[in-house]
């Protein structure tokens, strides 16, 4: 069929792989240190990669090509995300994404008693790096917390991430919508509320919008709430 599909220029691509990344489908792959189109079926033509692109390499051509195949990718990703939590759970893998749990008494005294408990229960944290499955998931109370939330609101442990499981993240920051990710995680375990904490400002709309997306597009019906943080460090609702 014909369609719109990008094109990568091989000689001006630096091989940098901010494309790859940047395209959620899978459908780039760095091969021999450049950039590759290597699924045209798993192209959507939406050309999330072209702004990650430093050097321009990257643009959109019409011609022949198959049509997109969402169920494909669909798959690919549970597939891939499967083998990572297999990988970090019997390979080890990089340290700084490297799935654990934390035992945690929830009878440890909280900080207006003695010294401040850490309420983290599992790692990686970020939104960016958890896997779409994951133990610490299974039936988990789900707190998605804007980064700065942590830091203008100085009891978040004890009164928001204390019995959750705590993800983080800043969508201007990543310049990312997390709609997809946290639809995935949602849908793919058995999450029982999802609480939303942000900071006032503008651009945690895009945190709040996110999880209200995936609430919707997961097809579950899960109690939710979100609160809001302001600047200098109160609950506004």
């Amino acid at each position: 069929m014909l369609r719109k599909i990008i094109n990568i220029d091989e000689e001006k691509c630096v091989g940098c792989g901010m494309c790859a990344e940047a395209c959620h489908e899978g459908a780039i792959e760095m091969v021999n240190g450049k950039a590759k189109l290597v699924k045209e079926n798993f192209c959507d033509g939406f050309g999330d990669c072209l702004p990650a692109c430093p050097t321009g390499a990257i643009t959109f051509e019409e011609r022949e090509a198959p049509a997109y195949d969402e169920q494909a990718v669909k798959k690919a990703k549970e597939n891939k995300n499967m083998e990572e939590v297999k990988h970090e759970h019997h390979e080890g893998g990089c340290p700084g994404s490297r799935l654990a749990q934390f035992s945690r008494n929830e009878d440890d005294a909280p900080v207006s008693v003695g010294k401040p408990v850490s309420r983290l229960a599992q790692w990686p944290c970020q939104i960016k790096l958890v896997p779409t499955v994951a133990p610490f998931f299974d039936k988990a109370k789900l707190l998605i917390a804007a980064d700065c939330t942590a830091y203008a609101y100085a009891n978040m442990h004890e009164e928001f991430m204390r019995g959750k499981t705590t993800i983080i993240g800043c969508p201007k920051l990543d310049d990312v919508d997390y709609s997809e990710k946290l639809t995935e995680i949602i849908k793919n375990n058995d999450i029982k509320s999802v609480t939303v904490v942000r900071m006032e400002v503008p651009c945690c709309g895009g945190l709040q919008r996110a999880a209200e997306n995936a609430l919707r597009a997961s097809g579950k019906f899960i109690p939710w709430q979100v609160v809001t943080i302001s600047r200098d460090g109160r609950i506004l609702d």
